[in-house]
């Protein structure tokens, strides 16, 4: 499976798991593995939890921010002799006083960041909070200023952080955790999912940089829509459409038997919904070279104040989709999807600010709003 941006590889990493297919990503790190989203999940690991030493050493001085070494080991070695965490060493440091002027306002800086977006962040949507954390840590600006296209990665790496983070839904194993929490462990379990063994039949990620020189039996091209591939900023910029025509003549050249070409008529990028035309390129190929496969779905826009009048589908369960519901935890939200009846019937709520939740009908004791 080929694609145009590193970004593009977390939704097939989580479909493949989901499918337990093993996978093997050339040339690359999995999407949880990659430096920027460890940074990024760093700061939110600490803010949901001052006492994550991990964390802590992560981004104590990421951006850098004249923290220094000698600084850092006067904090671990308090830490190993009262037996206390990290974040607990640096607070009884600096209210004795035993660090150096410009070391102890560097530290108290970072300390009061981590408190104030904690505490700024706590009532936000999850993707508006990982939003703001990537922008407000210097993390986002760090990156930028990194040249080339390794920078250009990083930051739609961050920017599909924060599209994880709007598509992410509960488990109902995870009712009891707040939103961050449940992110969170959902991250660690799947960077915690190793990559297919060199002698598993697995399934082959890369970018179409990476599948130059190779061949394949066959293979699937994805994300082939004006402004992912070409990439908008080739679309922008002058003279850069001819190399993303010669990338694309790399990537259909490496399927030996069979190729297949996809795009996507609607697609979550970068936290909004938005509609794509399909490549000029898939234009391009000779006719008699195509066959044109759609699924039958429909593609539906998401919902809307001016559609809730739009009639609704009704289960055993009572409830219907578009419905209004409250529910003691979560507060108010949209019944979005329905599945199963009887006492088995789930409901999937989209709840303002908790995110999308399963419940099983029987057991949520939702009101109607």
């Amino acid at each position: 499976i080929l694609y145009r941006s590193n970004a593009q590889s977390r939704v097939l990493e989580e479909a493949l798991l989901q499918a337990s297919m093993p996978y093997r990503i050339y040339g690359g790190m999995r999407f949880f593995e990659r430096q920027e989203i460890k940074d990024a999940l760093s700061y939110l690991r600490l803010i949901a939890n001052r006492n994550d030493d991990a964390a802590f050493e992560r981004v104590v001085n990421t951006p850098t921010r004249g923290i220094g070494d000698r600084t850092l080991d006067v904090v671990r070695q308090t830490s190993r002799d009262r037996q206390l965490t990290l974040w607990q060493a640096c607070r009884e440091l600096l209210q004795e006083k035993a660090l150096a002027g410009r070391a102890a306002s560097a530290l108290q800086r970072f300390m009061e960041l981590i408190d104030a977006l904690a505490q700024e962040t706590a009532d936000m949507p999850l993707h508006v909070q990982t939003d703001r954390v990537i922008k407000d840590s210097g993390l986002r600006t760090m990156y930028e200023q990194e040249k080339g296209e390794k920078g250009q990665t990083r930051i739609e790496n961050l920017e599909e952080l924060v599209t994880a983070t709007r598509q992410f839904s509960y488990n109902e194993e995870d009712e009891d955790l707040m939103p961050l929490q449940a992110f969170l462990s959902h991250a660690a379990l799947e960077a915690g999912e190793g990559q297919a063994d060199t002698w598993q039949d697995a399934v082959q990620l890369m970018t179409l940089h990476s599948a130059k020189g190779l061949e394949f039996p066959q293979v699937f091209i994805v994300g082939m829509e004006e402004g992912m591939f070409p990439s908008q900023m080739s679309l922008d910029e002058g003279g850069r459409l001819e190399e993303e025509r010669r990338l694309a003549y790399v990537g259909v050249t490496r399927a030996m038997q069979k190729l297949t070409l996809t795009y996507a008529e609607t697609r979550r990028l970068y936290g909004k919904e938005v509609y794509h035309r399909p490549s000029r390129f898939i234009g391009e190929l000779p006719e008699e070279c195509v066959e044109e496969v759609r699924l039958r779905a429909t593609v539906s826009r998401p919902v809307s104040h001016q559609r809730m009048g739009t009639p609704m589908v009704e289960n055993d369960s009572g409830y219907k989709l578009g419905q209004r519901v409250r529910h003691a935890k979560f507060g108010e939200g949209t019944i979005v999807n329905m599945e199963g009846s009887g006492e088995h019937s789930r409901l999937q709520v989209a709840f303002q600010g908790q995110g999308i939740k399963w419940l099983v009908a029987a057991y949520a004791r939702l009101e109607t709003v």
